[in-house]
């Protein structure tokens, strides 16, 4: 049985997971109503939520993932290395897909609506790969991690996931991302 200290690093994980699937499913939304017309939301509201996985996972999240789980993994076990490689090169393909998805909003912007299907399509497949990268993590790499690491291991993940702020949790909102949320929550029409 694992130590409770494991579930709790666990747990922010698969959280913060949850979370990026909620703000990649609001901008999916808001791609969505842009063939609805005077109902779609103001481009202000993808920026945000653009905004908040550059802030957030982007710059919080993935780094952890990097430096404490995937660094720990490889520390116990070579079976895991190549599963290891191919999320460190999402990390870095993710940060590029974001950059893509802001410039395909600027031209959108721009140019109006003659833009919206190429956003919508390069929503849909960050929305794609994202899946496929959370699963991967999910189902390969936290069973891996649940069945390798040590309890002294554990307390470093804990403390390392642990110092993240949620942006979610209305206790601990904070600055710029809790009125990042509201816009978000306020603006995207629900499905």
């Amino acid at each position: 049985m694992q130590q409770p200290i494991a579930r709790r690093a666990v747990h922010t994980i698969v959280r913060e997971h949850q979370q990026l699937s909620a703000v990649i499913n609001g901008m999916s939304r808001f791609v969505e109503s842009l063939s609805e017309g005077a109902h779609a939301p103001p481009a202000i509201v993808m920026r945000a939520m653009l905004y908040y996985i550059r802030e957030y996972p982007e710059q919080v999240h993935h780094p952890k993932e990097d430096k404490y789980l995937f660094t720990r993994l490889r520390s116990r076990t070579d079976e895991l290395d190549d599963v290891i490689e191919e999320l460190e090169a999402q990390h870095v393909e993710g940060e590029a897909r974001v950059r893509d998805l802001e410039r395909a909003l600027t031209r959108y912007e721009l140019i109006g609506q003659s833009a919206a299907p190429a956003l919508r399509t390069m929503v849909a497949q960050y929305a794609a790969f994202y899946s496929r990268h959370r699963l991967l993590e999910e189902e390969v790499i936290l069973p891996a991690a649940l069945r390798l690491l040590s309890a002294a291991d554990w307390m470093e993940l804990d403390e390392a996931f642990g110092d993240n702020r949620d942006p979610f949790n209305g206790s601990e909102l904070q600055g710029e991302l809790d009125r990042l949320y509201a816009l978000i929550v306020s603006a995207v029409p629900a499905s």
